[in-house]
Parts: structure tokens; sequence; C-alpha cells
């Protein structure tokens, strides 16, 4: 009895191991299948650099086309000037500016980033989910922030983008850490396409 348990537990352990890993590589099949079937688009507004290194891992991660939402009047360098000047009034006269317009029609997952400023969006992101049509869309956000963390950034851009399914965001400390590329790839998997 004990020979032949010897025998078959080993056995049974390898076909259990074999099971989940084919498991595992099946859902990964799936969802990259799901993905690579569906047009992308990385959209993101960046004013220090910040978000637009973490839009730049995001496509490295889930390719598409990437895509810099720029306003038609750059923003100073400055960043007292940007910060607490014109962004300032931007959001309490709920200003949005004019921006270098893209086509989003052919997209169905879309992912826009933007800095928290003033506890929601960046303006052009708002001129950008104003001026295009996401219905039937799917919109992801990501967020990079100085502290404050991403306030109602997702909620914000629901209200904006009409008709579209948006999801719950990305949020990174400015540039994000070592580990950032492992936090997206993670934060991906999670929302289960």
């Amino acid at each position: 009895m004990k020979k032949l348990l010897l025998i078959l537990l080993p056995l049974l352990i390898i076909c259990a191991g074999t099971a989940f890993v084919f498991a595992q590589n099946s859902k990964n099949e799936v969802s990259n299948m799901t993905l690579e079937n569906k047009k992308i688009l990385v959209a993101y507004f960046s004013w220090s650099g910040n978000t637009k290194v973490i839009a730049e891992k995001i496509h490295t991660q889930v390719g598409g086309d990437i895509f810099r939402i720029e306003p038609v009047t750059p923003y100073p360098d400055d960043y007292q000037t940007t910060a607490y000047g014109i962004a300032k009034e931007q959001k309490e006269k709920n200003i949005h500016p004019p921006i270098k317009n893209t086509d989003v029609s052919s997209y169905d997952i879309i992912f826009v980033g933007t800095p928290a400023w003033w506890y929601t969006m960046a303006p052009p992101v708002m001129t950008f989910l104003e001026q295009n049509n996401f219905e039937g869309k799917t919109i992801i956000p990501f967020v990079t922030h100085g502290g404050g963390g991403s306030y109602t950034i997702d909620k914000d851009m629901a209200k904006l983008a009409k008709g579209a399914k948006v999801l719950s965001p990305f949020v990174v400390y400015e540039r994000g850490a070592s580990s950032t590329d492992k936090d997206i790839a993670e934060w991906i998997e999670l929302l289960n396409f």
C-alpha cells in the first residue's frame, strides 16, 4: 500500500501542477486575446513629464496607439505660474482650454492619463473628454499626483465622457517607484479584459 501511495502521490502532484499551469495560461490567453481584438489608445496630458512616463509604461504593456493631449496654448514652464495661477483659475472658472484635436472614434478602449490638479483632472483632459464621443467605449483613467491621490477623477471623467464605461484609475505618486512596471502589470491584470 505504501509503495502504491509513493507512486501515485508524485503523479497526482504532477497532474495537479500541470492542470494549474494550463488553467493560468488559458486565462492569460483569453485576456490577451480579448485585449488584442480591441483598438487601444493611451491618451495623456503631462505638464511635468510624470504622467508621460506612466503613459509610456502603460503603452509598452498594452500596445495600441499613444497620443499626447496638448493645449493650443502651452502652459508656462514655471510651476508657480502654472499651478497657482493658470490651472487654479481654470478650475475656479470652469475653463476648459482648447486643445489640438484627436479623433477617438476608431478606438474601443482608451486609457486617459492626467495629473491631479486642484482636486480633479487637468483642464486639457476635461476638454479632451468633452470634445469626443465616448458612447460605448471604455475609459481607463490613470492619475499622477504630488500627494493628494486621485480624488474623484474617475467620477469626474464619467460625467464628461457621456456613454462611456469608466473603470477604476491607476494612481501613482509622481513618476512612481522602481516597482511601477510590476504595479501597472498587476493593475492591468485586475482590469480583467
